[in-house]
């Protein structure tokens, strides 16, 4: 397999996987498909800094031996050890004998899902050397996972899951990438896999600010130089809870009715709001729409009654709302039926009991068809 690595800083090399197919990931639709990156920092000991998705390993192999022998990877930085991050690690380790050095809730996680490896536990915030040069690791707890972690060396910071973005491209570095594409995916990835942390992830962000680093290397998506600011000032409003002058119509619909209604709807909330977007879920990805709750002021739900309740996919929308809990500050409902109602109130009842609360300008809107 000929794969190159490629140089982010001297002796720092890009050594990660692009998967360009994929379009799911945790559940929700990734259209510029998938990277899992990893890093070399090829010193007097060569050490490398997180794996990749077990499938990916090949891919792996062969940029770190475009650089040096991957038997010479004496040491490994996991910063978490999430499959997506974790799955080569095995085989490296068997190549090499490399240790592996993470937080020890890290090494714990690790061997309850490998089996016994050879680890060396790092405290927080604590420098240490590794193949002679010096490091970093910070935890980051519940950024998504208990062991989530973030790792300096020089002027670079190796942040994990934080700052990602689910984003295959051909070019590692976002000055060769169109920056709106990928701070839409890096507000997607955080609004469906980091949300429901908000308040760990607003803690760790002013813990990352004071590092000041130069440069960004995520775990998933493109390295961040020239426009790391940009999303580290949308994690900043994303976390603080900030809203758009946004609001986000959601629905499906049976026979028409009730995307009739939801037009009808949008227009209505334009009297307030400078944007409405809409998203129909019988053609619309659930993960763009939960994207987007992540910063609207006002959420309208709408469905047609289908049996005395919602539709399967608008079932599927409280569930995450449920999961990933966006501050939504407050919503309206909407719907349509023939000879028995029901969905209006099933969507007053779920919001109500998932702790949102019901907009005092705008009116629930039902209609018989």
């Amino acid at each position: 397999m000929s794969m190159k690595a490629v140089e982010i800083a001297e002796k720092v090399y890009w050594v990660g996987a692009n998967d360009y197919s994929c379009r799911s990931f945790h559940g929700y639709y990734t259209a510029h498909g998938v990277t899992y990156n990893s890093y070399l920092v090829a010193g007097d000991e060569p050490v490398l800094i997180d794996g990749v998705k077990k499938e990916f390993t090949a891919e792996q192999l062969a940029r770190i031996s475009s650089v040096v022998p991957p038997e010479s990877v004496k040491h490994i930085i996991c910063n978490h050890s999430e499959f997506d991050h974790s799955g080569s690690i095995p085989v490296l380790t068997g190549i090499s004998g490399a240790k592996v050095h993470a937080l020890p809730a890290g090494i714990k996680q690790l061997t309850a899902m490998y089996g016994p490896i050879d680890g060396a536990p790092v405290a927080s915030g604590k420098p240490y050397s590794v193949g002679g040069e010096n490091f970093t690791t910070y935890a980051t707890p519940m950024v998504h996972w208990p062991d989530n972690a973030v790792t300096m060396y020089r002027d670079i910071l190796f942040s994990n899951d934080a700052f990602g973005q689910h984003y295959a491209s051909a070019h590692v570095f976002d000055t060769h990438n169109d920056m709106r594409s990928v701070t839409a995916e890096a507000k997607k990835y955080y609004a469906n896999i980091v949300m429901p942390y908000a308040a760990q992830a607003a803690k760790a962000l002013e813990s990352i600010k004071a590092l000041n680093p130069a440069i960004i290397a995520p775990s998933h998506g493109v390295v961040l130089t020239r426009f790391k600011d940009e999303i580290l000032s949308l994690y900043e409003r994303l976390t603080s809870g900030t809203k758009e002058d946004k609001a986000v119509v959601v629905f499906d619909s049976m026979w028409g009715h009730t995307a009739e209604l939801a037009k009808e709807t949008g227009e209505t909330l334009k009297s307030r709001f400078s944007a409405v977007e809409y998203f129909d879920l019988r053609v619309d990805p659930l993960s763009d729409a939960v994207t987007e709750t992540a910063d609207c002021a006002l959420l309208a739900i709408g469905s047609p009654t289908h049996y005395l309740t919602v539709l399967p996919k608008i079932a599927a929308f409280f569930n995450e709302l449920k999961s990933l809990k966006p501050s939504v500050p407050e919503y309206m409902a909407f719907g349509s039926y023939g000879w028995g109602g029901g969905a209006v109130k099933e969507i007053n009842e779920t919001m109500n009991a998932l702790g949102y609360r019901h907009s005092e300008t705008f009116a629930d809107v039902t209609r018989v068809f």
